[in-house]
């Protein structure tokens, strides 16, 4: 394997693959404009004859960009990959005369069906964005069941203990990363994918065991739940009861693409009551890590040539992260009360059977990444958690988790989809970002020709959680 860094051109890594001989190339891109990069880079390849597989992957990049922007580019094949752990299974289906032919046909069909849902999208109007908050989900606030959590302020959970996490571990994801399409535990039993799942499990177990005797990963975290009102798309915090001192803003983006009858059009401001209903809600923020150790366990695997070993902590690093999110959840309904009556089975809370979501920063509900700038500086996650943002907004340690915690009873995850420029433009009146960066941040949403350039392509269909 050969890897040429980063910000490198086009011409550079064709002649690379020329040089070295390469079945396979991995491009990946943790910043928006990069989705454009992308484009222009297997376009070049398509120029001069290179024919090998592309792998798509990244912090900004979707199935559906890469069907709709990047595949048409190219006569080759042209693969999304959502995360590293999952390059393998990918690789090892491109490169396996036996799997390779219904791993294509399974790849062009999705691609296809991902470009019909997007000419689809396209097709409808959008709607003023006056009109849209004029249509916002609404709720008789003087009704509503405010709970008022047990403190307020920020907390520190230091060097948690892994076994705690465990049961919190959703396993499904893991063997989707490898390609093995299954819910768990039945795809252990599976007649086609069984003994493949089961040899994998095995050696996640083996590893994980290691990991928690030799306490080679640490998990940190830093959270906290804060008096909040919604004015208007965006989302006061108070560092008092009486919400006379702003702490901080979130912002929110509003949902602008037509629909039918009279659904409202959401934003997750909708969810916190208004600061002119005379009620004071609360909202939570959070940042966990189990990745803390990562970097040293994988390079050490990799001076062994143990590629695979590598690749598994990561996977399991990525468990431990959500499982992560998941406690923290747990305790915060807890801590807010309504989270002690639950009863709720360990698959009840891997399937999100309670109150409340924790939407993420650069997921569909939210999807720009700058706002973990604010949730890290009011958390103070790198000193509290050691967990910091790169100029991209990617997190470090990898295997890290953010987001928001909102207990409006009625609150559920949703797609903010296409944008319209008066949004785009208030939004970035909203931040104090110029323009053309609201719209560099935001390319994927938009639902217009930005005179940057910026890409124009909808969210693909992944789920709205924190991650």
């Amino acid at each position: 394997m050969t890897d040429l860094g980063v910000m490198v051109a086009a011409d550079r890594i064709a002649k690379a693959i020329r040089e070295t001989g390469a079945d396979l190339v991995g491009l990946s891109g943790l910043i928006t404009p990069s989705l454009d990069e992308m484009a222009h880079t297997v376009r070049e390849f398509a120029r001069e004859g290179i024919t090998i597989p592309v792998l798509i992957g990244g912090a900004t990049t979707s199935p559906a960009h890469t069907a709709v922007k990047i595949a048409p580019a190219t006569p080759t094949t042209v693969v999304h990959v959502a995360d590293a752990s999952r390059a393998v299974g990918v690789a090892g289906a491109l490169l396996s005369a036996d799997l390779r032919p219904a791993f294509l046909e399974r790849n062009a069909a999705l691609q296809a069906e991902l470009r019909r849902d997007y000419a689809g999208r396209q097709s409808k109007p959008l709607l003023p964005l006056a009109e849209a908050r004029a249509r916002r989900r609404s709720f008789d606030w003087d009704t509503v069941d405010l709970p008022v959590p047990s403190f307020t302020g920020v907390r520190v959970e230091e060097d948690v203990p892994l076994a705690d996490l465990l049961p919190y571990v959703d396993w499904s994801p893991f063997f989707h990363a490898w390609q093995l399409r299954g819910r768990y535990p039945k795809i252990l039993d599976d007649a086609v994918l069984g003994e493949k799942a089961r040899e994998l499990f095995a050696d996640a177990q083996e590893l994980l065991s290691e990991i928690l005797q030799d306490r080679l990963l640490r998990a940190r975290a830093v959270w906290g739940l804060f008096p909040a009102n919604s004015v208007g798309d965006d989302i006061e915090l108070y560092a008092d009861a009486k919400g006379e001192h702003l702490l901080s803003t979130l912002h929110t983006l509003r949902q602008q693409q037509e629909k039918s009858g009279d659904a409202p059009y959401e934003a997750l401001a909708d969810f916190v009551a208004p600061r002119g209903s005379g009620r004071r809600d609360h909202v939570g923020l959070f940042a966990v890590t189990a990745g803390h150790g990562l970097p040293e366990l994988c390079a050490r695997f990799e001076a062994d040539q143990d590629d695979y070993r590598s690749i598994l902590a990561k996977a399991l690093s990525d468990r431990l992260a959500e499982a992560f999110a998941e406690w923290l959840h747990k305790r915060a309904r807890d801590e807010w009360g309504f989270g002690l009556s639950e009863g709720l089975s360990n698959d009840d809370l891997i399937r999100e059977k309670y109150r409340g979501i924790r939407p993420a920063p650069g997921y569909p509900a939210c999807p720009e990444h700058t706002e973990k700038r604010t949730l890290f500086s009011l958390l103070d996650a790198p000193g509290r958690a050691g967990i910091t943002l790169t100029e991209s907004c990617a997190m470090l340690p990898t295997a890290s988790v953010s987001g928001l915690l909102l207990a409006h009873p009625e609150a559920h995850y949703f797609a903010v989809g296409r944008l319209g420029k008066d949004q785009v433009a208030d939004y970035a009146r909203r931040k104090g970002m110029p323009l053309h960066e609201a719209e560099r941040w935001l390319g994927p949403n938009l639902g217009y020709e930005a005179d940057g350039g910026a890409a124009v392509v909808t969210q693909g269909p992944e789920a709205d959680t924190a991650s």
